[in-house]
């Protein structure tokens, strides 16, 4: 018996995790993943074989970022996904909050406008639209705490309790589109806040973890009203195949469990990365100043010093 459309098999044995991670790939997103990773390799490839340096860590963060969409994407946590509201939450958890802050740690974008060629002058390379696509009035838009906020609000209460979300898994594209949808959703959140590569909007870093905290409490009061709900909400998992042997509604608060556990998982990680990075922006800046200084002499603190003696010399006079 098939589930949805999506021809998978309803009848899956119990849940357990040594099942949910058998090789079980959606070949959009294993052709995806494999194309992500040959690009940032050859993006660092090309870097290394001019002599140019690249954090080894942004590699291993952009991997694991990669790898962690196709836990999810291209193992049975997929198939199970598609009965068992719970291995779905887990999904939709990992596709848009810890799978983009990997992703930005990697700064794709900052690697890709180093290792693209210059295209000659009065023509368009592919760097050059890329730093047109980056100052477009249309990235302005998506990445504005005013779209991106709501946005990130509403992926988890207009789709999940209205019939958007039963529409969408009727069909194998549905589902698809909505994974995507989840992690594009993710990136433009989370890259203003703690990205690496440059973008239209980079507020403050007070500004940054405000916008943090105006989004994540959403995805706990989510959880929680999934938790507190009395019936199967979502239609599409009301009845689950008797293989599987578990109670629809306590699957239904299984996975506002985890929506409410997980909410604290990507907070603590750009709360990390933010800190970080406004640490090493005040160390930066304060050997930015002591050059300046060593260049003009110290102008400022010997301007000051002047100042401070006319006061003591205007108290002496009088």
């Amino acid at each position: 018996m098939d589930h949805s459309g999506h021809g998978m098999t309803m009848d899956l044995p119990p849940f357990t995790l040594g099942r949910a991670l058998e090789f079980s790939p959606d070949l959009f997103f294993l052709i995806g993943s494999l194309v992500g990773l040959g690009l940032y390799g050859w993006g660092v490839a090309r870097l290394r074989r001019r002599g140019d340096a690249w954090p080894v860590s942004r590699t291993v963060f952009f991997t694991v970022g990669v790898l962690s969409i196709a836990l999810v994407m291209c193992t049975k946590l997929n198939d199970y996904g598609m009965v068992m509201f719970s291995v779905h939450m887990v999904q939709h958890m990992v596709i848009s909050m810890l799978s983009p802050i990997l992703l930005l740690l990697g700064a794709p974008v900052t690697l890709a406008l180093r290792a693209l060629p210059v295209a000659g002058r009065g023509s368009l390379g592919p760097r050059e639209l890329l730093l047109k696509l980056l100052h477009s009035r249309y990235m302005r838009i998506i990445t504005h705490p005013a779209f991106t906020i709501p946005m990130f609000i509403a992926s988890l209460y207009a789709l999940y309790f209205t019939p958007l979300f039963d529409f969408l898994m009727e069909s194998k594209t549905g589902h698809v589109a909505m994974m995507v949808h989840f992690l594009m959703v993710g990136l433009v959140f989370f890259w203003p806040i703690m990205g690496v590569d440059p973008g239209p909007h980079r507020p403050g870093y007070v500004m940054r973890m405000l916008e943090l905290f105006a989004g994540m409490p959403f995805h706990a009061f989510f959880g929680i009203a999934l938790m507190m709900a009395s019936e199967p909400m979502i239609e599409t998992y009301a009845n689950p195949p008797a293989s599987l042997g578990i109670d629809a509604l306590d699957d239904l608060h299984a996975a506002g469990g985890i929506a409410w556990a997980f909410s604290e998982i990507p907070s603590v990680l750009v709360l990390i990365a933010l800190v970080y990075q406004w640490y090493h922006s005040e160390q930066r800046q304060a050997v930015r100043l002591d050059r300046a200084a060593d260049r003009d002499g110290d102008k400022e603190l010997a301007a000051y010093n002047a100042y401070l003696a006319s006061l003591r010399a205007g108290s002496g006079s009088k």
